[in-house]
């Protein structure tokens, strides 16, 4: 075999792997798997009762039974309780084994896609796209977590509001809730769902809602909490807590809103200045792959020079965005 054929042999094969891994992921899993598989993995006391899986349901597949033992074998270490802590707050079907089998194939199929498409042959950025490509993965489980954190606080007004109509037409804090997880967009209705299960399951209304503040890190949702924990102890009109807390929180909504606006400006300005350079640099790199290799290949002035500039870089933009970020 000619050794010219075996990047591209290797580049098709990650490809082909991470969409059938992809796809296959998506196709067998279902909302019962998930139920399963996230309730009470923030609490080692509930951990062994609600793992259990039922076998009837649980799929067949042969190819399937490797990431299987290898999610099983790594489960109890301490970055894969990280990895599903992280998986939960994005809501991702996927086990801590797929998860790192994507840190694998991701690097594979960046390094290829920039050796055949984007830089043609140049195989210094084309490790650089490589390199990229493992951390790939976990900035898209960051990106959706702060996605969906953003449209759960937008709905959480709203859901106060259903929660509160509910209490003051005779319903209990558990039966509130369901109703919540029937009427609600998602994904209020999935974690209201997730805690009337737990609820059903045995577990105590405190922790389930302690689960809940666990997947969704909002300090709008730790005031409800709170609010909800301390009614439970000492009695109280839950209903007129809820209305005033929602309040509040719909006015915080607003004046985010209004600030944002106001610095919109300094955020633009934040991410133009700190990606142009590194734009600019890969813009080159394609149309003239050998002009940016000396800076790579000369270790005596090159790679310090990118190291300072790289750190130029995140130090202005971490400065940047302190500037704008304003807490209320």
């Amino acid at each position: 075999m000619p050794p010219e054929l075996m990047p591209i042999i290797l580049g098709g094969a990650g490809v082909i792997a991470l969409v059938v891994i992809v796809v296959g992921v998506i196709s067998v899993r279902s909302e019962k798997d998930l139920v399963e598989e996230r309730l009470g993995r923030y609490e080692q006391g509930y951990q062994s009762f609600l793992e259990v899986e039922s076998e009837d349901d649980k799929p067949k597949e042969e190819s399937r039974k490797a990431l299987e033992a290898i999610d099983k074998a790594i489960s109890k270490r301490p970055f894969a309780q990280k990895w599903r802590q992280q998986l939960a707050r994005a809501d991702i079907k996927l086990t801590v084994a797929e998860y790192a089998a994507l840190h694998l194939i991701s690097p594979v199929v960046f390094f290829g896609a920039g050796y055949f498409l984007l830089f043609r042959g140049d195989l210094i950025m084309s490790i650089i796209s490589g390199f990229v490509g493992f951390f790939f993965p976990r900035l898209y489980v960051s990106r959706a977590t702060s996605q969906r954190l953003i449209r759960f606080e937008q709905q959480l007004p709203d859901t106060l509001g259903l929660w509160v109509n509910a209490l003051r037409s005779g319903f209990s804090v558990l039966q509130a809730m369901e109703a919540i997880s029937r009427d609600a967009p998602e994904p209020t209705a999935t974690e209201f769902k997730r805690v009337v299960q737990e609820v059903q399951l045995g577990i105590d209304v405190e922790d389930a809602l302690a689960h809940l503040l666990a997947r969704v890190e909002s300090d709008d949702l730790d005031l409800v909490v709170t609010a909800v924990n301390i009614q439970r102890e000492v009695g109280g009109n839950l209903a007129e807590i809820l209305e005033t807390i929602g309040h509040t929180i719909r006015e915080r909504i607003k004046l985010k809103g209004e600030i944002r606006v106001l610095t919109s400006q300094g955020r633009i300005t934040g991410y133009l200045i700190s990606g142009l350079p590194i734009v600019v640099a890969l813009f080159l790199s394609v149309i003239q792959p050998g002009f940016m290799n000396p800076m790579f290949e000369n270790r005596l002035c090159g790679w310090p020079m990118i190291g300072i500039g790289l750190a130029l870089i995140g130090m202005g933009m971490a400065a940047i965005q302190k500037i704008v970020n304003i807490d209320i």
